[in-house]
């Protein structure tokens, strides 16, 4: 079974809308604009690529990312990995050409079976609504998750509010650094 692995910028309340000036959001770019850039902070992303083997993204991560990502040279190992976009509403001429195979996944089922094939881990990047949805259902394994000191107040949030049993999860790495943010890894323990 492959490890679906969420990974998150995320502030202390929980906020993970427009952490890179996606419009729409009142304090979108604030991963750029708030907080120190500290490279040694973001090792964690450059070490997702090499171990990622897919990347799953739901509709509108897709439509923010896939215009910009396959010509950056910071996300150069994800424009050969196969790529996965739940959505609903995406069709096939919705997708673009120059970011590798793409697969539309209709439903969280389809999901769960893209887990059972062989292979590397999953990682999801932002996502926000899919990573609830897939978090209820039971299909997230564990969480890379960068936390800035930052409270946001209003935005989408990384964590539904469904009323649900206790998820215990196990911290297997975390560091603190010198701008405040913190680098917390969990493994979700069934």
């Amino acid at each position: 079974m492959r490890t679906l692995i969420t990974s998150a910028f995320i502030s202390l309340d929980g906020v993970v809308e427009g952490p890179g000036g996606e419009p729409g959001y009142r304090n979108s770019g604030w991963t750029f604009k708030d907080v120190e850039f500290l490279p040694e902070a973001f090792e964690i992303k450059g070490r997702e690529q090499k171990e990622a083997s897919a990347i799953l993204l739901g509709r509108t991560s897709y439509e923010a990312f896939s215009p910009v990502w396959p010509d950056m040279e910071e996300f150069a190992d994800y424009k050969v990995m196969p790529k996965y976009v739940v959505s609903t509403t995406l069709t096939e001429g919705d997708l673009v050409s120059n970011w590798g195979e793409t697969t539309i996944l209709r439903t969280l089922d389809e999901v769960a079976a893209l887990k059972e094939t062989e292979g590397g881990p999953i990682i999801v990047h932002g996502s926000a609504t899919l990573n609830q949805a897939l978090s209820d259902a039971g299909l997230i394994d564990r969480y890379h998750l960068l936390v800035f000191p930052l409270l946001l107040g209003a935005g989408k949030r990384l964590f539904s509010t469904t009323d649900k049993d206790t998820q215990k999860l196990k911290l297997v790495e975390h560091e603190v650094y010198a701008n405040g943010l913190q680098k917390q890894v969990f493994d979700v323990v069934r």
